[in-house]
């Protein structure tokens, strides 16, 4: 707790050196997130490091265009992710970005042999999720955010956020049942 209090602090205050023109400070918070900002863009492009590596620094120059507009109110961090989220929003609307960032559809795909890879498993039963509960685990499981750091990164109300969270984690519990069968059964032979 102490260490996310300290570095929020230490992003307000390049950030308000930045407001200021203060370039140097916003380098610096573009070291400080672009892992994790490249990160959420890649797992949401399923992959695609090229698109999201492009997104990434469209995110960073958004960022730097709207720096007046941050007003504390969230995390930097909160808020990049929101923007990030905007930009992969903008780049499925556009009909040559939809192409590459469809996954292929796994429902067409044979079912990995049982309990060869729970990452195969695991990718398979994500794409029968839809896209918002998708969003939702990717951001509060996967990347750690509160349900309220993510409804405001993905602009949804708080209650959708929880709503597919839960449903999205029962369809995974449910999708990777198996797996928690072999569990038990190495456990009790």
């Amino acid at each position: 707790m102490a260490d996310d209090a300290a570095a929020t602090r230490v992003d307000q205050a390049l950030a308000a050196r930045a407001r200021h023109g203060d370039r140097q400070a916003f380098e610096h918070l573009v070291r400080r997130h672009q892992g994790m900002v490249r990160a959420q863009l890649r797992r949401l492009l399923h992959g695609d490091h090229s698109l999201a590596d492009d997104l990434a620094q469209e995110t960073f120059l958004l960022a730097w265009r709207k720096l007046a507009q941050f007003r504390g109110d969230a995390q930097f961090s909160t808020w990049l992710y929101r923007i990030a989220y905007t930009c992969f929003l903008q780049s499925r609307r556009q009909p040559a970005q939809r192409e590459r960032t469809e996954p292929e559809s796994l429902d067409l795909l044979p079912a990995p042999a049982h309990g060869i890879d729970l990452q195969l498993d695991l990718q398979r039963c994500m794409g029968r999720l839809s896209a918002a509960e998708q969003a939702v685990l990717l951001h509060c499981v996967q990347m750690g955010l509160s349900h309220d750091q993510a409804a405001y990164v993905l602009a949804m109300p708080l209650g959708t956020v929880k709503t597919h969270a839960l449903r999205g984690k029962a369809k995974l519990k449910a999708c990777l049942a198996a797996w928690r069968d072999d569990d038990s059964e190495e456990t009790h032979p």
